[in-house]
């Protein structure tokens, strides 16, 4: 028996997808319950809660005699995240710039993490930004053989940016594809390095995810440690019972 999305929810889908096209930038407002009613033959009701759902998202909020408006002014980033795919689509409005090009080196934290034989890997650092505003700090470890086939890559020289990630970087290099992230989210202060890409003082907190990428036989190819800060920043995940 198929299970249909209730109402509500493909409507917030649809206003979701509206606003992260732009469609009601520069303080433009979005419908009214009653217009959007019609335009989508729904209730006032299904709207209402559409609305309800966006506001406690932090996506819209609420003006009484004006309208409804998109939430533009916090300058975050907002991104919900449900797969690999998701991760690679960052590249679709976000651009990387090489902070510290590949090299290779010693970490042996990183080396036991990759479950490495050898304590040399390759390394890179970058940051994100989103309408030219920084977000995060990325710094992505690599085994060597994958290290080896990128190091020359124009996109991970000194100063490059690009609209690549990481990911959709190395696959095409790999012997099978990633298909598993295990990931952990702490709250760290800002290291020196992520406190000048981004723009804050060292030691700011900010929210430190560390995600550890596998192929289908659960050999790690890449571990990835991002620092992002929380002005600019939302992350969002969504969890469906099977």
């Amino acid at each position: 028996m198929d299970v249909r999305e209730p109402a509500y929810q493909a409507l917030a889908n649809r206003l979701r997808g509206e606003i992260a096209d732009g469609l009601y930038r520069d303080g433009v407002r979005l419908p009214t319950e009653a217009e959007l009613a019609v335009a989508h033959g729904v209730s006032r009701q299904t709207v209402r809660r559409a609305f309800h759902d966006l506001v406690s998202e932090g996506i819209v909020h609420r003006v009484p005699g004006r309208g409804t408006f998109a939430s533009e002014t916090t300058g975050r980033y907002l991104r919900q995240l449900g797969s690999i795919e998701d991760l690679m689509n960052l590249s679709t409005d976000t651009t990387m710039e090489i902070v510290s090009p590949m090299r290779r080196q010693v970490d042996i934290e990183a080396a036991s993490r990759l479950r490495l034989d050898t304590d040399l890997l390759y390394a890179v650092s970058f940051r994100r930004l989103h309408d030219g505003v920084p977000f995060v700090y990325t710094t992505v470890y690599l085994p060597e053989i994958v290290g080896k086939a990128v190091v020359e890559a124009p996109e991970l020289a000194a100063g490059a940016s690009s609209t690549y990630t990481m990911i959709g970087l190395i696959e095409p290099h790999l012997a099978m594809p990633i298909v598993q992230a295990d990931q952990s989210i702490t709250v760290a202060s800002a290291p020196d390095a992520a406190a000048s890409a981004v723009g804050c003082e060292p030691g700011h907190p900010m929210l430190r995810v560390d995600r550890l990428y596998s192929n289908e036989i659960d050999e790690p190819t890449e571990l990835a440690i991002s620092y992002f800060l929380p002005e600019h920043y939302t992350y969002r995940v969504t969890l469906r019972r099977r």
